[in-house]
């Protein structure tokens, strides 16, 4: 494990504290947010940050298979995102992974491996990496064993997703994306075919299946919600059994019922800073614009969070304390993580050094721990490097 960084303070830069940005400095030691007359970086002319807390990364596919038919090892995938994470400021990162009918690498045996290789991983890990467990809806016969993962790594996150109307819209539709989506987990077409329609049979099953999960969550402390609600009706299902946030919800009906709720509504950061849905579905801006969003995650590219915030601000939607906190506060709230997301005398040391010119990130510190340097921001604090390692001593 990487060591603490020795104490510290950072004067000069604009920081964001209190929902507002302020010309103070910033103090760090053991890991936390402290107070105290410490050694000196300066940091003029940098916004400080808090870290970025991701509740849902998909990225983590690519890192395991930059080639769909091309694998590699989970554990050094692991070592890929983690630093592909921290370069971009994320502090706490969710991994996406399915527990699905499809199999391949979105099976329960896959998806196990995974479990048991980040468990492994995690202590020597620049960001605090967990596991968010996708779980298809009609795999209806693996709860127990869901379950037993669950208990065995400590997953501390669920969604309940459903892919087949999509795999059945595709075979009338689009059957070359289907043999696409297919050949990705080694099977034909037919062989795809036939899992989606046994796993349809299984529907009458499902509610009772749910609803055992979500009694097993509720004791034991996991969060879950629902993936790509299509709308207000089946949120308003799934927030019945307890799975209360909604991710990536599909239509702005879907989010208002959300709202409605009291739920909170995950939306893509890509979807904000390419204009729109790579599927065509509801745009996250104008979900924003609209008082229906509540956080922004990376979905499948890390880079887009903080342009996201950035993007929000530049379209006049928000000032930057508010889109900032989409993807530091708010996240770090509804996963019920009260040591982040805020810059407090107290809490964990997480935060982002940003280039007030630029906008780049140039300094990621996760729990007091340095995990990403570059740029002027990096030759500050290597200059410094003599003062720092005194007060170490």
């Amino acid at each position: 494990m990487a060591l603490h960084l020795p104490p510290l303070r950072l004067v000069g830069a604009t920081i964001l504290r209190d929902g507002e940005m302020q010309q103070r400095s910033i103090a760090l030691a053991e890991g936390r947010i402290t107070k105290g007359p410490l050694p000196e970086v300066d940091l003029s002319g940098y916004l400080v940050l808090p870290g970025i807390v991701d509740l849902h990364g998909d990225a983590f596919e690519r890192h395991v298979a930059p080639r769909p038919n091309a694998p590699f090892r989970i554990e050094t995938a692991l070592a890929s995102v983690d630093r592909d994470a921290a370069a971009h400021g994320v502090t706490t990162a969710w991994i996406a992974q399915s527990w699905s009918w499809e199999g391949g690498m979105r099976g329960p045996d896959f998806a196990e491996r995974v479990m048991a290789a980040l468990t492994a991983y995690r202590p020597r890990a620049l960001t605090d990496l967990r596991l968010q467990v996708r779980c298809e809806v009609h795999l209806v016969d693996t709860g127990a064993r869901l379950l037993t993962a669950v208990r065995r790594h400590g997953i501390d996150y669920v969604v309940f997703n459903n892919h087949l109307p999509e795999a059945l819209e595709l075979a009338e539709v689009d059957p070359q994306r289907l043999e696409t989506w297919a050949s990705r987990a080694g099977r034909s077409v037919e062989e795809h075919m036939a899992l989606v329609h046994a796993a349809a049979a299984r529907e009458p099953e499902v509610p009772r299946h749910l609803c055992r999960l979500a009694e097993a969550f509720d004791t034991m402390g996991v969060s879950y919600g629902s993936h790509d609600d299509p709308d207000g009706e089946t949120r308003e299902r799934f927030s019945m059994i307890g799975a209360r946030i909604a991710e990536f919800p599909v239509s702005r009906r879907a989010a208002a019922a959300a709202r409605a709720m009291g739920d909170p509504v995950l939306m893509g950061a890509p979807n904000v800073v390419r204009g729109g849905s790579q599927a065509g579905n509801v745009a996250a801006a104008d979900l924003v614009a609209q008082g229906l969003c509540d956080a922004l995650v990376s979905d499948y590219h890390y880079p887009t969070l903080a342009e996201a915030a950035w993007t929000l601000v530049d379209e006049g939607l928000c000032a930057l304390p508010a889109a900032w906190a989409m993807i530091s506060t708010r996240p770090a709230e509804i996963l019920r993580l009260p040591d982040r997301g805020h810059l407090d005398i107290g809490r964990r040391a997480d935060l982002v050094v940003v280039n007030a010119s630029t906008r780049a990130i140039e300094a990621t510190i996760a729990g007091g721990r340095l995990t990403y340097l570059s740029g002027e921001a990096g030759r500050r604090f290597l200059g410094g490097a003599a003062t720092l390692q005194m007060a170490a001593q």
